[in-house]
């Protein structure tokens, strides 16, 4: 099987340039992200930048997707919680070589085929579900408050809420938030009533002004902080003592996640890219890519990885045109945690925030759901079933309730 050829990476010196500046403005997007799963799972900053690194990379290079940004998620993150509190951190880097194994599996089974079967109104009710879900995780960024409490991020956007308007609701955050929307909403059209072609993302624009902003007038609101720098330590895991069959559930659906988050983010991708058939993503590929990543991360104290929709999205929207994007956002991580980390540690949050709260309504495919909503009642049924247990429930429920309701529907209409 050909992995990777001449088509998969930039033909020209314009196409070269979108690859890197894309790359580019998703790194400045992961950093942040890249740091906060890596606490929130249980384990360290470290642990998500050096995920974000060489699973980045890795999968970005390996896998089936030319759009594809992989790295330590919010889905990810859930499923670990619980899996750190039973077993200790101690597990996750041989977790990590069993959930290898086991999308490596897959692709050599050809599971990954059985995404191309998964109906259109499931997936755009998944792809509903996850925008809104990145939606709420902003809000304690959006509003300056800390994280609310809660196992479900509909519980936790509640309690974050709450505490904000408890608490007094910090404008200048907001008004953070609400200046990088503007710019990065109507920063081409602008340009462009002047004749001038702007060579660079609205994203990356919209980070860059508003940073320039924040520090002009002097605006008291959060940074991304601290960058770690004592990562890419390499940790190889140790087997003595473990026993296999105590992990192989855990590892199980550490797995069954990443598969399923990677190979639909990577078809939420084609579909915003409107790749035609021809160029599609290749599941299979993409689950091998995904099984190299993780176990090479693994290998340097990181965690499982998968596809990221929320930086896959900000990827494509800001132009990408090859996996290079995706590679290059994994170089730039590296270069600016060895290099850069004072400058981008003054980053507000708030914006970051902003970026990824547009690109999630850009997110949505207004076409395919107008054909969804304007055809049978069975289909509108089991978009929204999809889009509320994947924001009620968890992503993998959201896709087990939209394929069964899509069954079952099927079947009483007949």
């Amino acid at each position: 099987m050909k992995i990777i050829g001449r088509g998969d990476f930039p033909n020209t010196k314009s196409d070269l340039l979108s690859d890197i500046i894309a790359g580019i403005t998703v790194a400045i997007v992961a950093l942040p992200l890249a740091i906060g799963f890596g606490i929130t799972s249980g384990m360290s900053a470290t642990s998500g930048i050096t995920t974000a690194i060489i699973a980045g990379f890795i999968a970005a290079l390996f896998g089936g997707s030319r759009f594809q940004v992989s790295g330590p998620t919010g889905a990810m993150t859930v499923v670990l919680i619980p899996i750190i509190s039973k077993h200790g951190i101690s597990v996750i880097p041989i977790l990590g070589v069993m959930t290898s194994a086991i999308l490596l599996l897959m692709a050599a089974l050809r599971v990954g085929n059985f995404i191309k079967r998964v109906p259109t109104p499931v997936v755009e009710g998944f792809t509903v579900g996850i925008a809104l879900l990145i939606i709420l995780q902003q809000l304690p960024y959006a509003l300056g408050v800390t994280k609310g409490e809660g196992d479900r991020t509909l519980v936790i956007a509640f309690h974050t809420l709450q505490s904000a308007i408890n608490s007094g609701l910090d404008f200048q955050t907001i008004s953070v938030v609400a200046i990088t929307l503007l710019i990065k909403f109507n920063i081409v059209k602008f340009l462009e009533k002047f004749h001038i072609k702007p060579y660079v993302p609205a994203s990356f624009l919209a980070l860059s002004l508003t940073s320039l902003i924040v520090v002009v007038f002097n605006f008291k609101v959060a940074r991304i902080g601290n960058i770690p720098r004592n990562f890419l330590v390499l940790n190889i895991p140790t087997f003595n003592g473990i026993k296999f069959l105590d992990l192989l559930a855990p590892a199980i659906s550490i797995a069954f996640l990443a598969a399923i988050e990677a190979l639909l983010a990577a078809r939420v991708a084609d579909d915003l890219a409107n790749v035609p058939k021809d160029k599609e993503f290749k599941p299979n590929q993409e689950l091998m890519g995904q099984g190299f990543a993780t176990i090479a991360s693994s290998f340097f104290a990181g965690m499982p990885s998968t596809g990221a929709i929320a930086r896959t999205g900000v990827n494509v929207r800001s132009h990408a045109t090859s996996r290079l994007a995706a590679m290059t956002h994994a170089l730039v991580l590296l270069l600016i945690t060895i290099f850069l980390a004072p400058v981008f540690s003054q980053i507000p949050t708030a914006a970051i925030a902003g970026v990824l709260i547009g690109t999630s309504f850009r997110i949505f495919n207004k076409a395919t759901m107008l054909k969804i909503f304007n055809s049978r009642k069975a289909n509108m049924a089991v978009f929204f079933t999809t889009a509320i247990f994947t924001l009620g429930v968890d992503l993998i429920w959201g896709i087990v309730a939209g394929i069964t309701s899509s069954v079952v529907l099927k079947k009483l209409n007949k």
